[in-house]
């Protein structure tokens, strides 16, 4: 059991990847006080972008074509993120139905743009090759887990959820933005431009998005098709699972990980091989549910995420 365990882990950290930068892209908006349900829509976009910018530059520029595909995600899906800034805090629009707007511009805007390129809507490229770190894949037990038959984007992420964690809880900008969150109203009286810092926590919010989506095309998928599977979705429920914390949002997009990576490797594992498979595709979304049920109550969601902002008004 143990050696399948090892086997499966390198597939489900890619998986739990993308999810995790785009939950960290949500928790800086929702952070400030915006919700972000458009997460899905920035994802795709993010992917587009990533995909039309290496379908062009790989053939001359090879692997580096990958990481400007990255660089470009991240911008195309803060730029599109502004409109959904736009609506909420300039318009004061309801946040949940401009980010649903969102999704349902990003995936029609995209393929339709990939059909006039393409002529079939898919743009398929060379994604990123796996690796093993020298020394640390060999150590005992964690080298073969998390240092090996990885990809470089892993610990790109994993870096940028530190620096989140640093930004959020270390600086004066993370102190205010999780003030515009909770008492923006206060924070304004205190000269704190608080639509400012909304701004510019959904733009952040939508270049790690766009990141994510860029993730999943450059590593594992390796094609845009006009969809990221509901992973943005996934990244909403992990981003309350985790509490609006960053270390409970990787516990919870790791969970997601492997849980969905043994319910679609599990008629290879002979101990669930015997267990529906429609159950242990469930399970994880299930466990979420009686989460969020079982600690609704004490639920530490910031106080004024969704309530629109307006300048004087108590």
């Amino acid at each position: 059991m143990w050696q399948v365990f090892q086997q499966i882990s390198p597939y489900a950290i890619a998986f739990a990847i993308p999810l995790l930068i785009t939950a960290i892209g949500g928790l800086y908006s929702e952070r400030s006080g915006v919700v972000n349900i458009g997460l899905e829509g920035l994802m795709v976009m993010g992917s587009f972008a990533a995909a039309i910018t290496v379908a062009v530059l790989q053939p001359v520029m090879h692997s580096q074509a990958l990481w400007i595909g990255l660089v470009v995600a991240i911008v195309a899906g803060a730029l599109f993120s502004l409109l959904h800034a736009f609506a909420s805090i300039s318009l004061h629009a309801d946040q949940v139905i401009s980010g649903t707007a969102i999704n349902m511009i990003a995936g029609a805007i995209t393929v339709f743009i990939a059909r006039n390129v393409t002529g079939s809507g898919n743009i398929q490229i060379n994604p990123f090759a796996r690796f093993d770190i020298p020394v640390l894949s060999d150590l005992p037990v964690v080298g073969k887990l998390l240092f090996s038959n990885t990809y470089a984007t892993t610990w790109l992420t994993l870096l940028l959820l530190a620096i989140a964690y640093f930004v959020l809880y270390k600086t004066v900008f993370g102190l205010r933005l999780r003030a515009c969150g909770e008492h923006p109203q206060a924070v304004a009286s205190a000269g704190v431009n608080v639509q400012f810092i909304r701004y510019l926590a959904v733009s952040i919010s939508g270049a790690c998005a766009g990141l994510g989506g860029a993730i999943i095309l450059t590593t594992y998928s390796g094609e845009f098709n006009g969809t990221v599977f509901g992973l943005g979705f996934l990244a909403l429920a992990a981003l309350i699972f985790g509490q609006w914390k960053p270390l409970g949002i990787l516990g919870a997009t790791f969970f997601f990980g492997y849980a969905s990576t043994i319910a679609t490797s599990a008629q290879a594992i002979p101990a669930l091989s015997h267990i529906p498979g429609v159950a242990l595709k469930t399970f994880p979304y299930i466990v979420t549910l009686l989460v969020l049920v079982i600690f609704s109550k004490t639920s530490q969601a910031p106080r004024a995420s969704g309530q629109p902002f307006e300048q004087g008004k108590r």
